[in-house]
């Protein structure tokens, strides 16, 4: 047997400075679960399967690694049906002229997704333009439609309270970014609701490129969630270059844990319609908007009713241990009129609690447009603990503290940010502003919306919220890379304290939560959980993996002829 010796031995350091120059790849995608090569595999169109008129599958169908398959039409998962995907399975999208006509799945009420990935093996959907070599910049957002699931939970829809998607009857709707409303577009359990619905699993699961815009307002997410209830399971998802919100609850009680959301268009998170859920462990990165590349909007954008009619049933999810890094966004276009790291907006409820948020125009912004009407319950008015008629009395309905954003870490915020038309009048607290976000010329919040003495007490003191200049190992300095806009320019973006922030509050112990008691959603002391490829290809360009040279998922001959290539040897 040969032995392989080198002149000259290099620690990992200098290996890692090999994987830097190269991009992230994922032809080798699954080749640890045996799938073969990405550009091997047979191109299959999710038609072919078997659909009716309606692009409803026939049959159950299980995906397989060892093909490609194309979503060449809308595709329904009916009721009574499962579609189930194997890991290391590759699903791209196509891009079609008609808006109306993106592609996109779609998993009725009733139906059921079991997309069980693993680390090593992923489950991918993508651009059909994506060939997954690493090449395919992070600014093609809307490639397609995305991936919606319909469930028959609780929401807050009502024959009164219609949001423009109510079908006339209280509990469902017609989820949003269709462009026709039938019956396999509903969601909600009507008026026998099932919270524990179960609509599959998601785990290990990538979306990326998606989010297409039929109309303004009208738009597909990474993720849509449509009513769909806790028996979900959703877990290591991550979306990628979204050109709608990453992800949306609209209503439900589907609970999400280790998420991440990466250079969307509009919002990290976005829920409405009486969304009850949990999360924990989320991460959301903006993209460098301040270079026309996108207009990132929100952190969290929340909603209970865009149509204001103060419903009996607010959203109230809860979170913790949640990272979010915006990119100081500055011009508000279309409806993104944020961005604030949580954008509390109509009659909202909720909880925030040992959380990060850096690099946002506004860490929190409580809404206060009915503070004075008859249907009280504004953002504002559920979030002060003041004594005022909010306080669940007069003529209004809000509950003092239903909205709790306490125990987490704002960091970055100044008077104006470097090279934006910001201003915050004479006083300067932009972790948090009250009131409505408006535009002028220059780009101007109004004076009024920065918070009062009573409420920065309330925010800073009482609810235990630090604000803080920086943070160690929270960058915010970075780039797009000039060629491709796929990796940081400076490989240096990093969103873990370098020692752990530790809280006096830690989670519950029901089932859900990890008992954890530090902000933010990284352990510091530990490897993070974000998925390899966005650690490489998005985050640091920096593969975990010293012996993976060419960044292709795996090591093997390539490797090694790279690394041969760079030292002398002596075959012995």
């Amino acid at each position: 047997m040969k032995k392989i010796t080198f002149s000259k031995i290099v620690a990992g350091a200098a290996i890692a400075a090999i994987s830097i120059s190269t991009s992230f790849a994922q032809t080798n995608l699954g080749a640890e679960c045996g799938c073969p090569t990405v550009n091997t595999r047979t191109a299959v169109t999710m038609s072919s399967l078997g659909v009716n008129a309606n692009g409803e599958l026939l049959a159950s169908q299980t995906l397989t690694c060892d093909k490609v398959y194309t979503l060449d039409v809308k595709i329904y998962v009916p009721s009574g049906l499962t579609l189930t995907i194997q890991p290391g399975t590759v699903i791209k999208g196509a891009s079609v002229v008609d808006p109306a006509l993106a592609t996109a799945l779609i998993i009725e009420r009733g139906g059921k997704i079991i997309a069980d990935g693993t680390s090593a093996c992923p489950i991918v959907f993508t651009s059909v333009s994506d060939p997954m070599d690493g090449s395919y910049s992070l600014t093609n957002v809307g490639d397609w439609g995305g991936l919606v699931i319909l469930g028959k939970a609780t929401n807050n829809l009502t024959t009164a309270n219609v949001y423009g998607t109510g079908t006339g009857a209280n509990g469902t709707g017609f989820i949003e970014g269709f462009s026709a409303a039938n019956g396999r577009d509903l969601y909600g359990g009507g008026l026998t609701p099932d919270d524990n619905d179960n609509s599959g699993i998601l785990r290990y699961v990538s979306i990326r490129h998606a989010g297409a815009i039929l109309a303004l307002g009208n738009e597909l997410n990474g993720l849509s969630l449509g009513s769909v209830g806790h028996g979900t399971t959703i877990e290591h998802l991550e979306t990628v270059a979204t050109a709608d919100d990453n992800i949306e609850f609209f209503g439900g009680t589907v609970n999400i844990k280790y998420a991440s959301v990466l250079f969307g268009d509009d919002d990290m998170f976005d829920y409405d319609l009486g969304w009850k859920g949990k999360g924990q462990f989320l991460f959301g990165v903006a993209c460098d908007s301040l270079t026309g590349l996108h207009t990132a909007d929100n952190g969290f954008e929340a909603d209970a009713d865009d149509d204001k009619k103060a419903p009996a049933l607010r959203s109230h999810p809860v979170f913790y241990n949640v990272t979010l890094i915006g990119k100081n966004y500055v011009d508000p276009t279309a409806d993104n009129s944020g961005p604030a790291a949580i954008q509390a907006k109509e009659l909202t409820e909720g909880e925030f609690y040992n959380s990060i948020f850096a690099g946002f125009r506004s860490g929190l912004h409580l809404a206060t447009g009915r503070s004075i009407a008859a249907n009280q319950g504004d953002a504002y008015d559920n979030w002060t603990n003041g004594t005022t008629a909010y306080n669940n009395g007069g003529t209004g309905v809000a509950v003092s503290q239903s909205l709790k954003v306490k125990n987490n870490t704002f960091v970055g915020f100044s008077n104006t940010k470097a090279g934006a038309l910001v201003h915050y009048g004479t006083s300067s607290r932009p972790y948090m502003t009250t009131g409505s976000m408006t535009t002028g010329t220059p780009k101007v919040w109004k004076a009024a919306s920065i918070a009062s003495d009573a409420d920065s007490i309330q925010f800073r003191t009482t609810d235990g919220n630090s604000v803080v200049a920086s943070v160690p190992g929270i960058d915010l300095n970075w780039a797009w890379n000039s060629a491709a806009h796929t990796s940081y320019s400076n490989n240096s973006f990093h969103a873990t304290p370098t020692t752990n922030i530790t809280s006096s509050m830690t989670p519950p112990a029901d089932g859900f939560f990890s008992v954890v008691n530090y902000r933010g959603a990284f352990d510091a002391t530990k490897a993070s959980w974000l998925s390899e490829w966005a650690l490489n290809q998005v985050l640091t360009s920096q593969s975990s993996n010293p012996t993976d040279l060419n960044n292709d998922g795996i090591t093997s001959t390539p490797d090694f002829n790279i690394f041969v290539g760079k030292f002398g040897q002596v075959n012995q």
